[in-house]
């Protein structure tokens, strides 16, 4: 007898784990380790975003999650865990063609002019100091600084929450769920390959493949995959651990970490279906905005692609709360290419729900929209 099932082992299923666990709940965690998993091929870029003062939902789940980053990681390295896959790098919005001046001057009105150096707030910064920050730029026609710009590696993150949460008493199993025992308006237990588990409650984050538990719980659950191609850029012995992130004006961006490598991407694929592939096409787009914005990387050798299936929903934004027929059963997902973003904290969110200390703030966010 579990006091809580978790579906799904990317960022909110191990975040969702991890804090249940650390709380003193008996939390079991099932991982079918999916290919193209979401987590394992993100950029995982954490930007200011959001309002956590804000009344608007999504920009106070947005400016939460971004500030719940250091907290959380600290906890971490206090539950014995110091490899996180996170830093703080800072970042740049780019412009790089007279013809994205406009859109350049609308993203930064109101952001003062700085150096980039003597101040933690965003400022507008010079062509020069944007060349230091990411050497491989060429021509900037304007750019934005964010100091406090971080990046996260997604598969160190979630590797580094489950071994937190195991050592708080998560309990991990690799399998696959065959079923939901539901009767009336409560899930009793989980089928998991052939062994029936009994539970309190069920958490559904499984990503892209959420949807497939909509049926036995009597609602749609309307997620699927958004594919993302990534190339993983290798700068041999040029060293890119004091770069910065770039985000270019077409929905693109530049990762540098501290191992030679820069990390480009990503499409943004809607009819892709399930299929974990590598796309001439996706490519092409890939490595030609990457130098389009950077020309410095001409040079650089294709590492790596990778491939990872968002998982998104039809209006946009993530799927948080429980199921209004079955409400011990709780659901995380939709949260797209946010996922690294909003994980850590979506699942501290769904696990203080389940423990009887959360709130309605983030209601906006359950299944009954879609009903």
């Amino acid at each position: 007898m579990k006091d809580v099932i978790v579906i799904g082992g990317g960022i909110l299923g191990v975040s969702v784990g991890y804090h249940l666990a650390a709380s003193g709940a008996s939390a079991l965690l099932i991982d079918r380790r999916d290919e193209g998993r979401a987590t394992d091929a993100g950029a995982g870029i954490i930007t200011p975003g959001g309002d956590a003062s804000s009344r608007n939902p999504w920009s106070r789940l947005v400016g939460e999650a971004e500030a719940y980053y250091p907290e959380f990681v600290q906890a971490l390295r206090d539950n014995g865990v110091e490899e996180t896959g996170y830093s703080v790098c800072g970042s740049l919005i780019v412009a790089v063609e007279e013809a994205e001046r406009t859109a350049f001057s609308e993203a930064s009105a109101g952001v003062p002019e700085g150096d980039g150096k003597s101040s933690s707030d965003a400022v507008v910064i010079e062509e020069g100091r944007a060349q230091e920050l990411f050497p491989a730029l060429d021509t900037v026609v304007g750019a934005i600084y964010e100091p406090t710009g971080a990046r996260v590696d997604g598969r160190r993150l979630a590797s580094a929450i489950e071994a937190a949460g195991v050592r708080r008493g998560l309990e991990v199993h690799h399998g696959s769920v065959e079923r939901l025992e539901v009767a009336a308006d409560r899930c009793g237990a989980v089928v998991v390959d052939g062994e029936r588990v009994e539970t309190d409650a069920v958490v559904v984050a499984g990503g892209a493949w959420s949807n497939a538990f909509g049926e036995q719980l009597g609602i749609g659950l309307p997620v699927g995959p958004m594919r993302g191609q990534i190339a993983h850029l290798d700068l041999g012995q040029t060293d890119t651990s004091e770069w910065t992130i770039v985000s270019g004006f077409r929905g693109h961006y530049l990762v540098p970490w501290d191992d030679h490598r820069v990390v480009v991407g990503a499409t943004r694929e809607t009819n892709a279906g399930y299929r974990v592939e590598t796309t001439v096409e996706g490519m092409l787009e890939v490595l030609t905005e990457a130098i389009r914005v950077a020309p410095g990387l001409r040079g650089a050798r294709v590492k790596e692609f990778r491939v990872g299936l968002r998982p998104a929903t039809s209006d946009g934004f993530p799927i948080i709360g429980s199921i209004p027929k079955v409400p011990n059963v709780h659901v995380v997902t939709g949260h797209g290419p946010m996922g690294l973003h909003l994980g850590p904290y979506s699942g501290k969110v769904v696990a203080d729900a389940i423990l009887g200390r959360g709130d309605d703030a983030f209601a906006v966010f359950g299944v009954e929209r879609f009903i």
